[in-house]
């Protein structure tokens, strides 16, 4: 399917992004912008990601699933294509603002432009306030961080070094007047020097996707139960889920299950990055 490049005048910019200081003249997008009521949460973090950095992505969005809300990111390597794909594969509205033109040729990173097609296909939109043409140089990003800080409720910062660019977004986020959310990460990691930098500056702390929804003043209770698709699992890990009761520790799923300790505890991390489960002062509930 062929998506074509439209434009906006600033009277049908998204209201939030009419607020912020030097407002662009005009905005190019594709595809499908983000439905009005939507909460958005721009996701931003370093290109050179740790598994942590990963595990906190998917552990993150898969918890938002079947709210009212969008994933804003830069479509760059790292962080943000990370939380582009687990917007997808969550079902989750997502826009791309990178830092070049939307043109198909143009978009950058190149290696990303299969991304922003399946972000098209599933609904999502390409917005920028460059020609679609225009191909990306170092300060365009900069430029278009004040977009994606702009346009959202709340910037959520999973890792970032000392000098990253990610900072700036986060800067512009305060600077805005708008939520900043970070994750806390290893102490003894440089990615977590650029959140713990904010976190001392009063950032709010997320550690988990609840966080997160009340953040953008969403109450956890108000959205109709997921389903939990099974379909997917191994016998092992469906065993694991029937073997919980209201509030389960280690111990006694063990007993329930006659498993190995070790072997359990990696089945409940992968039920809960998977969104299955969440754990509350070492007791495990299903999702339900």
């Amino acid at each position: 399917m062929q998506y074509l490049i439209h434009t906006l005048g600033l009277k049908e910019f998204p209201s939030l992004l009419r607020e912020i200081p030097e407002v662009p003249k005009t905005l190019n997008y594709r595809g499908r912008l983000p439905e009005q009521g939507m909460r958005l949460l721009a996701v931003v973090g370093s290109r050179a990601y740790s598994n942590y950095g990963k595990q906190v992505v998917q552990y993150l969005i898969s918890g938002l699933q079947g709210y009212n809300i969008g994933i804003v990111s830069g479509l760059a390597l790292g962080i943000d294509s990370l939380a582009h794909q687990s917007a997808l594969q969550n079902n989750l509205y997502t826009l791309a603002i990178p830092g070049s033109g939307i043109a198909e040729n143009v978009i950058y990173p190149y290696r990303h432009r299969p991304l922003a097609r399946n972000i098209l296909d599933a609904g999502g939109g390409l917005l920028s306030e460059f020609d679609p043409h225009f191909t990306a140089t170092k300060w365009s990003f900069t430029q278009r961080n004040r977009i994606m800080a702009g346009i959202s409720h709340a910037t959520l910062v999973i890792e970032a070094t000392e000098k990253s660019g990610t900072l700036i977004t986060a800067r512009m986020t305060t600077d805005y007047n708008r939520e900043l959310l970070v994750v806390p990460g290893d102490i003894f990691s440089g990615n977590s020097a650029g959140p713990h930098q904010f976190l001392k500056l009063g950032a709010t702390p997320v550690t988990h996707p609840h966080d997160i929804l009340h953040a953008l003043g969403i109450n956890p209770e108000t959205k109709e139960p997921l389903q939990i698709n099974t379909l997917d699992l191994t016998d092992i890990e469906k065993k694991v889920l029937k073997s919980l009761r209201s509030d389960s520790d280690t111990d006694s799923i063990i007993r329930e299950t006659q498993l190995q300790t070790q072997e359990i505890n990696s089945i409940l991390i992968q039920l809960e990055l998977q969104g299955l489960l969440i754990s509350e002062n070492g007791t495990y509930k299903v999702v339900h």
